[in-house]
């Protein structure tokens, strides 16, 4: 079962990208002479142009998070493995990639600015602040939350807090090796990897990482594991900071192409259990049932659960965010744009296959994080590698997921804060400011929970609002700038736009009278359909478009 999955997901993906982005690009007109912001924007700090392979290792890694993890497992724990894996395919092949790839396109053409800057140009100028201030507040909840689980992770398993501070370092020398001294890209690759995977098989064995990287903290009890949890939130709020201010090509573009080949390398491990673990008895049913116990109908909750595995509006703001200033040639927005949607979807099934052999708790309630990690270990069991060490690399690929979209995330609210000031304020400012946010969402505490822990249910209604949001804004863009047929857009924004409000409607009823479980869902309700109005009366205008906007 798992190898007929498997392998039906590949042709499905090989052949969308074939010919569904063939089509892609022929609608935005790629073309391999015309130069990118990268280039004709170059400053050494945010523009800067990339080779393909590196740019997709920052963007792959960026976008995935933990969302292709933690949110098929969750929807296939809910409803079984047949409709998360069905979802997975159709929205990563039509929704996800198409979303991603246009918000990639649109960024180019758009002097490597953010969607806000598109909305502007084509919507308006109350149209720019109403999506910033949504997207903004969607990046604070998903920088709190990632700072949680990066911290979590890195406090649960020393090897992979020792093996994640160590590529963090030599990302550091890469860059400086690569741009400031020359050396080729493949010999420092083919130095660097092997340091960097090598530290885990060495992290999991030596006595001293445990000790240090625990921070001498006794892990039995407690106030030992809190007191160590405090200190990962203090070192990772010093590095995302830190990731967010310097030149993008000194820490966050190689780390995050250093830590791609960790993904990729689980997904090899992946690769190798679904095609090859027929020992592996599949305990999930495929269909357990259209709504949970707790009255959770398979939709709306299904299409936002699984977020990043299909579609997820994070990856717009990646790829107009940090991804379209790395850009080296338009052509590479398919395989990046389109391509790097469909490897995550790729992720989705891998991570939905290791719910598929996990021993299931009863009553379903599963830790996907736990889930996954068990999975890989399982699968590199496989190839004689100690299920132990095969798990701590499972944790440390998901935590490079969730470290590089911390990270990302970060600096992107960095970009919509800035933009929505109109430059004038400046970088620290902009990211003390959206760290500063995410920060009270961590140590708020409200009903005896931390306030992203009550929001966070929150995060995949919002998440893939803002998914619909830039759909729509290239679709303005695509029918008034280009001239072209927009249904491919407006077909999967549609759909969008109505399964998040009626999530979102259901979130307002679940949290009706506290302030913060029904307030926030309300104003970020009220602020996607002020945009949508606004987009509607755009779409069908004649008028000429806002300073700044470009046709081709």
């Amino acid at each position: 079962m798992l190898r007929f999955l498997f392998l039906t997901a590949v042709a499905v993906f090989l052949l969308a990208y074939r010919f569904y982005g063939r089509f892609q690009s022929q609608v935005y007109g790629l073309d391999e002479k015309r130069k990118t912001p990268a280039e004709e924007y170059f400053d050494g700090m945010d523009y800067v142009p990339a080779h393909p392979s590196v740019l997709l290792g920052h963007h792959f890694s960026s976008i995935a998070g933990a969302g292709p993890v933690v949110g098929p497992i969750t929807a296939g724990a809910l409803f079984g493995w047949l409709p998360t894996y069905l979802w997975c395919l159709v929205g990563s092949v039509f929704l996800g990639g198409v979303h991603d790839l246009g918000a990639l396109v649109a960024s180019i053409r758009h002097r490597g600015l953010s969607m806000g800057e598109v909305v502007e140009c084509w919507i308006g100028h109350r149209g720019k602040k109403l999506f910033l201030s949504f997207t903004w507040l969607a990046l604070i909840l998903l920088i709190a939350v990632f700072l949680e689980l990066a911290a979590g992770t890195f406090a649960k398993d020393p090897a992979v807090a020792f093996s994640g501070s160590l590529y963090i370092l030599l990302a550091l020398v890469f860059g400086v090796l690569i741009y400031r001294f020359g050396l080729s890209l493949l010999a420092c690759t083919l130095v660097m990897l092997p340091l960097v995977l090598g530290a885990v098989f060495y992290g999991s064995s030596a006595p001293w990482v445990t000790t240090l990287f625990s921070f001498g903290q006794d892990l039995s009890t407690p106030d030992g594991q809190a007191t160590l949890l405090r200190g990962w939130r203090i070192a990772l709020i010093v590095y995302i900071f830190l990731a967010s201010v310097l030149p993008v090509w000194l820490l966050l573009q190689p780390r995050d192409y250093l830590a791609s080949y960790l993904l990729y390398f689980s997904v090899a491990l992946g690769t190798l259990g679904m095609l090859f673990g027929n020992s592996f008895n599949v305990r999930l049913p495929a269909v357990i049932g259209l709504y949970t116990p707790k009255g959770d109908f398979l939709w709306p909750m299904l299409f936002v659960v699984v977020a990043c595995g299909a579609i997820s509006g994070f990856h717009a703001l990646v790829g107009s965010g940090t991804t379209s200033k790395q850009l080296r040639r338009e052509k590479d927005a398919l395989f990046i744009g389109y391509g790097g949607m469909l490897i995550e979807g790729l992720v989705a099934v891998v991570a939905l296959g290791t719910l598929m052999i996990a021993e299931l708790p009863p009553g379903g309630a599963v830790n996907p994080l736990a889930v996954y990690g068990a999975g890989i270990g399982r699968f590199a069991g496989l190839l004689g590698i100690d299920p132990r060490v095969g798990a701590s690399l499972g944790l440390l690929a998901l935590n490079s997921f969730i470290l590089t979209s911390l990270d990302t995330a970060t600096r992107l609210a960095r970009y919509q804060l800035q933009e929505f000031f109109d430059m004038k304020v400046d970088r620290y400012t902009a990211t003390a400011t959206g760290v500063g946010a995410a920060l009270f969402l961590v140590f708020f505490r409200t009903q005896g929970k931390a306030a992203w822990q009550l929001l966070w249910p929150l995060f995949g209604a919002s998440n893939q609002l803002v998914a619909a949001l830039a759909l729509l804004a290239m679709a303005v863009w695509v029918r008034r700038g280009l001239g072209k047929n927009v249904a491919f857009l407006l077909v999967p924004m549609g759909f969008m736009f109505i399964t998040t409000l009626a999530a979102l409607l259901l979130l307002i009823r679940s949290g009706w009278g506290h302030p913060l479980l029904g307030g926030t869902p309300l104003v970020l309700l009220g602020l996607a359909l002020l945009l949508a109005w606004e987009a509607r009366q755009a779409l069908g205008s004649s008028a000429l478009p806002h300073a700044g906007a470009e046709k081709g």
